[in-house]
């Protein structure tokens, strides 16, 4: 799985569909943009002119490349729309991404899932390439107090040239994409044949365009305290997405639904008129949800209260509402407590399975 179809996404996927592989998906939640062009090999300006989505112009132009690929799309936000259930069928991911928080994510999840993933990032004429795996490197315990202070703060990289073009200063990231989607897609193959000698499991690779320079340096940490290394054991028995929750519960005896990567918000409150508004909405679309009205547009979240669910148990007002409802994709994994055990269900789209 490829999350991430920018200059870095381009060049991995290009890379692994020319290198042999043949089961392959991409993940992204944007279209193509002009700014895209002088750096994303796969886009032409017909993609631009229209707006198309990043995923389908890809996957269009990675069939012309190989007849034999099976190629599955997911137009998306990886944090929230791909299932737990699903990245545990990956034999790696590769994180093409321009923001902390979607790192720490990819990180979280396929700790879960017990599968490695490759991290790369480009900055003008500088990039770094990371694998970080299950048991040996983590992401999350590499971070200094300082980088997840500034976790959520998303650079893009259409933003630094906007900056840049403002004094006169275009960096160049085709190159330096380039390079460290060549080295992301090389170790993501190593991965993936059972190579881990040579890994940058637990080193950095450093590509300094400026003066050609590269460097390999240790970057390892892995705390057996971290939360992030929780490795998720799933039931065999499956629950279909749409299924009511609060009868599935029922069967299992005082059994409580924790919902541990976001809250399920029923409504906002105001703070300054004490009106509620009803939302019915996982806590990461309520500020679009608000933004969509004329009213609140434009107000900051601070302003309002917010009403929210982490644990689902008999006593949830809303009977009739469906893990989808709440705020599960599909294929993604529930956590059930059930008499202090904590036990993991795979979401599956239809009643049949």
């Amino acid at each position: 799985m490829v999350v991430g179809c920018g200059a870095l996404g381009n060049e991995v996927l290009k890379n692994l569909v020319l290198s042999g592989v043949c089961n392959l998906w991409i993940v992204d939640f944007d279209r193509v943009e002009r700014h895209n062009l002088n750096r994303s090999v796969l886009y032409r300006n017909s993609d631009a002119d229209v707006g198309r989505l990043k995923v389908d112009a890809a996957k269009e132009r990675l069939m012309q490349l190989s007849e034999g690929l099976s190629l599955h799309c997911i137009n998306g936000d990886f944090c929230h729309d791909v299932g737990l259930g699903l990245i545990m069928e990956m034999d790696v991911v590769v994180a093409c991404v321009d923001s902390r928080w979607t790192r720490y994510i990819i990180n979280r999840k396929c700790m879960r899932a017990g599968i490695p993933w490759v991290d790369g990032g480009i900055s003008g004429l500088e990039g770094t390439a990371r694998v970080f795996m299950p048991g040996k490197n983590c992401y999350a315990c590499n971070l200094s107090p300082e980088s997840k202070a500034h976790m959520q703060r998303r650079m893009s990289c259409s933003t630094a040239i906007s900056r840049a073009e403002e004094t006169q200063s275009v960096p160049t990231t085709v190159i330096a994409a380039s390079v460290i989607g060549a080295v992301q897609a090389q170790e993501a193959l190593k991965l993936v044949g059972g190579e881990t000698t040579g890994s940058l499991c637990g080193r950095m690779f450093y590509y300094e365009g400026e003066t050609m320079n590269t460097r390999t340096l240790r970057f390892e940490a892995y705390d057996d305290d971290c939360p992030e290394h929780e490795r998720w054991q799933v039931e065999e028995t499956v629950i279909p997405q749409n299924a009511a929750v609060l009868p599935f519960l029922s069967t299992m005896g005082g059994a409580r639904l924790r919902l541990r990567d976001f809250v399920f918000v029923d409504y906002v409150e105001d703070k300054q008129t004490g009106e509620t508004v009803s939302v019915m909405l996982p806590d990461y679309e309520v500020e679009e949800f608000l933004c969509r009205s004329e009213k609140y547009d434009g107000k900051p979240m601070s302003r309002f209260y917010q009403h929210s669910f982490s644990v689902i148990d008999d006593s949830f007002p809303y009977p009739e509402l469906s893990f989808m409802h709440l705020g599960y994709p599909e294929d993604d994994i529930a956590e059930v407590e059930e008499s202090g055990i904590i036990r993991h269900y795979r979401l599956t789209k239809s009643e049949k399975h």
